[in-house]
């Protein structure tokens, strides 16, 4: 099952991570790439390293097409993500999948100044997902025991759109993934 794991991971982000990234200048490949770089950098530890990379594998394993928002519709890729990792990964990896939209929700609803850096996609895309959070949304988000990380790599994920930059390719994450299987 791990090396299925780690292969099946490595083809999704070579392959269908060759698609553009919604209205970004940067594909789902270099978008996976960049976040996983910056929770590296930040010094995150393996789990949160790993759901930086596949955040957005959703977007990869559902036949929506490349740009469903266009359409009006909202591809639920954090859920899918989620639910397609679980029998791979534990919480740790998969609960800020999952959450990472709803980050970005608490994100524009506690911070004044969130909504005005989120790109044209996420602005797209944030809409189709329920809008900024009510209060009582806010609250029962912070109950969650992953808000953290997930608010974590939320910043990641909007932070990971810069076209050209470098980046380790997929296999310098293969050590994070394996460490990260079944816990």
């Amino acid at each position: 099952m791990e090396h299925d794991t780690v292969d099946t991971i490595v083809d999704l982000i070579g392959g269908k991570g060759q698609r553009q990234y919604g209205l970004s200048s940067v594909n789902q490949r270099a978008h996976a790439l960049q976040a996983a770089l910056l929770a590296e950098q930040a010094g995150c530890d393996d789990a949160l390293i790993v759901a930086a990379l596949v955040h957005d594998i959703g977007h990869m394993v559902h036949d929506l097409g490349e740009d469903p928002a266009a359409d009006g519709i909202d591809d639920r890729h954090e859920e899918l993500g989620a639910v397609w990792l679980e029998n791979r990964f534990g919480p740790a990896v998969t609960e800020p999948v999952r959450l990472h939209v709803a980050a970005k929700r608490y994100l524009c609803g506690t911070e004044a100044d969130y909504f005005g850096r989120l790109s044209p996609d996420s602005v797209r895309s944030l809409a189709l997902q329920g809008g900024p959070m009510s209060p009582a949304e806010i609250a029962a988000f912070e109950a969650l025991p992953h808000h953290e990380a997930a608010v974590k790599l939320r910043r990641f994920d909007e932070s990971a759109k810069v076209k050209g930059l470098a980046t380790p390719d997929v296999e310098h994450y293969v050590p994070h993934i394996q460490r990260c299987l079944g816990a």
